[in-house]
C-alpha cells in the first residue's frame, strides 16, 4: 500500500493506492486558496498545508485501519512555485506567497557590459527584469529583511511537508520549479560563479538557506515519532522524493517518452512531454525536471487555462448554477449541455485564451472574435473550450518543432478532463486519439508510482508504470469536426495574435495593464 499526499492550491488529498494503481481510499481537506491583505497579494499560512495533511491521514486511518497498517511508503507532490521561509526548527516565519501572488520586487541585478550587450542583442533584457521582479525571495529580502535574516531554509511546499514528516531539510530535484537559483539543465542548485548562469544572479539566495536535493525515487527520510503521533502514519515508514503536481500528473498518465504528450486541464492548462535530453520549450525558458530521474518535462502553459470555465460560470451561467443547485449536481454537468447546443466551430466564434499573457506573448490579451446575432451563451462556452484546445494544440506544435518530435497520442488529466464533451472536442481539434486514465487523481498516482519504485516494489520505473497506469477511456477524433477545426486553426487562430499584437501593445501602453 502506498500513501500519496497531493497538496494543491485549494485542497490536500491523502490517497491510498494499491500496487495495481487502484485507489483504495482517499480523503480531501478543502481550504481557501489564499488570503489577501492588499490588492494583488495572495498568501497562505503554510501550517494549513500541514494541518490538512494530518487531518486527512487521520480520517483515512479511522475509516480504513486495515489498509492504513499496510502502508509501505509515503510520497508527497505539491503545487509549484510556492515557497516557505522556515527557522531551524522548521517553523514557518511568515505566510507563503503562493504562485498567484502578483506583487513585484525592485530590480537590483546589474549585468556587466558584456552580458548586458548579449541580453540586449538576443532581446531578453526586459524578460529578465520581469523575472527578477517576480521573485518572491527578492521581495522578502527588500521588504522584510529581518524575516530573511532569520530564515534557515527557503523551501518549496514539498520540502516543508517532507521536513514535517521526516525532520530532514531535503527535497526532490523534480519539485524545484519557480523563481529560485536552480540550474534546470544540470538539475542542481545554480553555481553563481558561472558567467552565463542567470538564475543565481536574479535570485541570489544564500546556498546555506537551500535544502539538500535528491533525485526522485530516493529516500528523503523516515516518518518520525512526532509526525507519526500527529498523522497516524506508522513510525519508520520511508518518505520518498517525488516531484511537482504537473510532473506527477505526466507520470501518472504514463507519459514516459516523446511518443505521448500530456495535457493538463487545470487552473493552468499545460501541454507537456517527457524527454531524455534537455529541450527548451520556448527559447531561453527552461524545461522542468521530470519525476523520471535524469529526464525533463518541456512544457507550454496557458496561465489562466481551464480557470476560464470558472470565469464563464461566474459571469454568464447564473441560470446553470441555480439549476445545478436544485438538482444537487456539479455545475459543470449542466454546462456540458451547452456544448451539445452549439456545433463544432461555434458558428464562427473564436477565442484566443490569453486572459493572462503567456511566456512568449508578453503583450497578449484575450480575444473573442466573429460575433453575430446568431450567437448565444452556448456558442460562447463552446468557443472558450475550443480556444483552449487551439492554444494547447499550438503549444504541442511548438514542442514538436523545438525538439524535432512527432507525438502519436494524447493523455489527459485535470479537473475538466472529467467531461466527456470537453475530451471529445480536444480529440477533434488535435485530430488525435486521446486517452483518459481510470483515476482522476493522476498527480497522486504519479507520486505513488515513483514511491513504489523507490521502496523497491518494482525492479524498474517502467515496470511500476506498466503495473499502475490504467486507461479507462479513448476518445477518437470525428472526421466531420476535424475538418472544420483544422481550417479555423490554421487560417484564423494562428493568425490572430500576429494581427492583434499591435493593438494589444497599444492597449498595454495606454492602460498599463498588464504592468509594463
Amino acid at each position: 500500500m502506498i500513501l500519496s499526499i497531493d497538496c494543491g492550491t485549494q485542497s490536500t488529498r491523502a490517497i491510498l493506492f494499491s500496487l495495481e494503481g487502484e485507489i483504495i481510499d482517499k480523503e480531501q481537506i478543502l481550504y481557501e486558496p489564499y488570503f489577501s491583505k492588499n490588492p494583488g497579494w495572495a498568501e497562505q499560512n503554510p501550517e494549513i498545508y500541514w494541518e490538512s495533511l494530518y487531518k486527512a491521514t487521520n480520517v483515512l486511518k479511522k475509516r480504513s485501519p486495515e489498509y492504513f497498517k499496510k502502508i509501505k511508503g509515503v510520497g508527497v507532490t505539491t503545487l509549484r512555485s510556492t515557497m516557505v521561509n522556515v527557522d531551524k526548527d522548521g517553523k514557518a516565519l511568515r505566510p507563503s506567497m503562493i504562485w498567484l501572488d502578483q506583487r513585484t520586487a525592485n530590480n537590483v541585478y546589474k549585468p556587466n557590459f558584456a552580458l548586458k550587450t548579449v541580453f540586449k542583442t538576443i532581446g531578453i533584457s526586459e524578460t529578465l527584469q520581469k523575472m527578477e521582479r517576480k521573485g518572491h525571495c527578492n521581495w522578502i529580502r527588500q521588504n522584510e529583511p529581518e524575516i530573511w535574516e532569520n530564515t534557515h531554509k527557503y523551501l518549496q511546499v514539498s520540502g516543508y511537508l517532507n521536513h514535517k514528516l521526516t525532520g530532514e531539510f531535503t527535497d526532490s530535484v523534480a519539485s524545484q520549479i519557480g523563481y529560485i537559483p536552480f540550474d534546470y539543465k544540470k538539475q542542481k542548485w545554480a553555481n553563481p560563479k558561472e558567467i552565463f548562469e542567470i538564475s543565481s544572479k536574479l535570485y541570489p539566495i544564500e546556498k546555506n538557506k537551500l535544502p539538500k536535493l535528491i533525485n526522485p525515487g530516493e529516500k528523503v527520510g523516515i516518518v518520525t515519532k512526532e509526525a507519526s503521533v500527529l498523522t497516524g502514519i506508522p513510525f519508520g515508514i520511508p518518505v520518498i522524493a517525488c516531484g511537482s503536481d504537473k510532473g506527477c500528473e505526466t507520470l501518472g498518465m504514463g507519459v514516459t517518452d516523446t511518443k505521448m504528450v500530456s495535457l493538463s486541464f487545470g487552473t493552468t492548462a499545460t501541454v507537456q512531454t517527457t524527454t531524455q535530453k534537455y529541450i527548451e520549450p520556448i527559447q531561453f525558458f527552461p524545461a522542468y525536471p521530470s519525476v523520471i530521474p535524469k529526464s525533463w518535462n518541456p512544457e507550454i502553459e496557458i496561465f489562466r487555462g481551464f480557470w476560464m470555465i470558472s470565469w464563464f460560470k461566474n459571469e454568464f451561467a447564473l441560470k446553470e448554477v441555480q439549476e445545478a443547485a436544485k438538482k444537487n449536481i456539479p455545475v459543470e454537468e449542466v454546462l456540458n449541455k451547452l456544448l451539445h447546443d452549439s456545433p463544432a466551430g461555434a458558428m464562427g466564434l473564436i477565442v484566443q485564451p490569453y486572459w493572462s499573457p503567456g511566456l512568449g506573448e508578453k503583450n497578449a490579451k484575450g480575444a473573442m472574435i466573429g460575433f453575430g446575432d446568431v450567437h448565444k451563451k452556448e456558442h460562447i462556452y463552446r468557443a472558450v473550450i475550443e480556444g483552449l484546445a487551439y492554444g494547447l494544440l499550438d503549444g504541442m506544435h511548438r514542442l514538436e518543432k523545438r525538439g524535432n518530435l512527432k507525438f502519436e497520442k494524447l493523455a489527459v488529466s485535470g479537473g475538466a478532463s472529467q467531461s466527456d464533451e470537453i475530451c471529445q472536442i480536444v480529440a477533434d481539434v488535435f485530430n488525435m486519439h486521446l486517452v483518459r486514465g481510470k483515476t482522476y487523481e493522476t498527480s497522486g498516482l504519479g507520486a505513488a508510482i515513483i514511491t513504489a519504485f523507490g521502496i523497491d516494489e518494482f525492479s524498474s520505473l517502467n515496470e511500476a508504470v506498466n503495473n499502475m497506469v490504467n486507461y479507462a477511456d479513448v476518445f477518437k477524433p470525428k472526421a466531420e469536426n476535424t475538418k472544420i477545426y483544422k481550417a479555423l486553426y490554421e487560417e484564423v487562430y494562428l493568425k490572430m495574435y500576429k494581427n492583434l499584437e499591435p493593438l494589444y501593445k497599444k492597449i498595454r501602453e495606454i492602460t498599463n495593464y498588464p504592468e509594463i
